[in-house]
C-alpha cells in the first residue's frame, strides 16, 4: 500500500498553471510531506467558512519541495496561498512580485504559525543504534533525506547536522565541512522531497535511518506501526518554521484575497493549531501546546538566526550557487 494514499487522492496535487477563477476557490501550494495536515485543515476550515458567511469553499492542495513550488509559481501556477517550510522559497516570490515584499509582517510569530523539527525514523529496535547526528557519518549508516538543493525539508537536515558539527568540533569548519560530506556521501538516493524519500525508506526498504521532520516521523508509526519503526529526536536539532503567505498575484486576480487571508488566519485559531498540534507538530497557541506537551519529546532547539546569521546569510554560504553545499554534495 503506498503511503498515505487515500489522503493523498483528497489534497490533490495540480500541475497546470492555471485554473478557473473562482473567489470561493482557494488553491494552497504546499510542501512535501503536509498532505494529510492540509486535507484536515481543509474540511475544518470549510464548516468554519460556511457557518460564518453561509458559503461552500473549495481548497484544491498542489504538493512538492517548496523550491519547486516556489519555481513553478513564478512560472505561472496560480496559487492563492503558500504554506511552505522554508522562508527563503517565499523571499523568492516577493522578489519575483508574487508575494508582498513584508509577507512576514502580515500574520503572527513571523507568518509562521507552527513549527517542527529534523528527527529520527529508525527500524523496529534501533539496530544500528542511532542516537544522534555524529551516527550519519559511520561508515556502517545510510541516512535517507531528500536532495537540498530541491527541498526545504532537506536543507533543514543539512543545517541542523552542520549545526551539530560545529557545536562537536568547537567551531572547526573544516571539520564541519568534512563531516557533512561524509554524510551526504552516506546517502544511498536523493529523492526530490520529503514524502518521497518516506518512500524509499519505507517501502523500498532502502538505508538505516530516515531524516525528516517530526512531524512526518510520527505518521510514520501511526502508519505502519511501532513495532516496525522507532522515533529517535537527537538531543540537539533545528527549529524548522513554517511559514505562510497570500500570492497576491494571484489572489487579486482570483478575487480570493478576503478568503485567502482567513484560510491562513485559521491555522492560528485554537481550532486550527488544535489540527496542526493532532499532526504532531508544535503549535504557537500557549494552551494548545500545553495541552500537547507530553507528546513532545525534550530537545534543544537551535535556530538558523543563532547558528548561521539568517536564512540570506545562510542561502549565499551554503546553498547559492558554488556555495559549500555544491563543494561538498555527492551527487547520486
Amino acid at each position: 500500500m503506498k503511503l498515505f494514499a487515500a489522503a493523498a487522492l483528497v489534497a490533490l496535487t495540480l500541475a497546470a498553471p492555471a485554473r478557473a477563477q473562482d473567489a470561493n476557490t482557494l488553491l494552497n501550494a504546499s510542501y512535501d510531506v503536509g498532505r494529510e495536515l492540509f486535507a484536515a485543515v481543509n474540511v475544518e476550515f470549510a464548516k468554519a467558512w460556511k457557518a460564518k458567511t453561509g458559503k461552500d469553499v473549495t481548497i484544491n492542495q498542489s504538493h512538492a519541495g517548496t523550491s519547486k513550488q516556489a519555481r513553478a509559481i513564478l512560472e505561472g501556477l496560480e496559487a492563492d496561498v503558500v504554506t511552505f517550510n522554508q522562508s527563503t522559497d517565499i523571499d523568492l516570490l516577493a522578489k519575483g512580485g508574487a508575494v508582498s515584499k513584508d509577507w512576514q509582517k502580515a500574520f503572527p510569530h513571523n507568518a509562521s504559525p507552527f513549527y517542527s523539527l529534523p528527527a529520527f525514523v529508525v527500524r523496529a529496535g534501533n539496530p544500528k543504534n542511532i542516537k544522534n547526528w555524529g551516527d550519519l557519518a559511520r561508515d556502517d549508516v545510510k541516512p535517507v533525506f531528500p536532495n537540498p538543493k530541491t527541498s526545504g525539508n532537506a536543507r533543514y537536515t543539512y543545517l541542523a547536522a552542520y549545526a551539530w558539527a560545529l557545536e562537536e568540533y568547537k567551531g572547526d569548519t573544516a571539520k564541519a565541512d568534512a563531516f557533512i560530506k561524509k554524510v551526504l556521501s552516506n546517502v544511498p538516493v536523493f529523492d526530490t522531497g520529503g514524502r518521497a524519500s518516506t518512500t524509499t525508506f519505507v517501502e523500498r526498504e532502502t538505508g538505516d535511518v530516515l531524516i525528516t521532520f517530526e512531524a512526518e516521523t510520527a505518521a510514520v508509526i501511526k502508519q505502519y506501526g511501532a513495532d516496525k519503526f522507532t522515533v529517535v529526536v537527537p538531543p540537539v536539532s533545528l527549529v524548522a518554521e513554517f511559514p505562510v503567505a497570500v500570492v497576491d498575484k494571484f489572489a487579486d486576480k482570483h478575487g480570493t484575497k478576503e478568503l485567502a487571508k482567513a484560510y491562513l488566519d485559521y491555522l492560528y485559531s485554537p481550532e486550527g493549531q488544535e489540527i496542526i498540534a493532532g499532526f504532531n507538530n508544535r503549535v504557537r497557541d500557549e494552551a494548545v501546546a500545553e495541552k500537547h506537551k507530553a507528546e513532545f519529546p525534550a530537545v534543544r532547539l537551535l535556530t538558523v538566526e543563532n547558528v548561521f546569521g539568517g536564512w540570506d546569510k545562510a542561502q549565499a554560504e551554503h546553498f547559492a550557487s558554488g556555495a559549500k553545499l555544491d563543494q561538498v554534495f555527492v551527487a547520486k
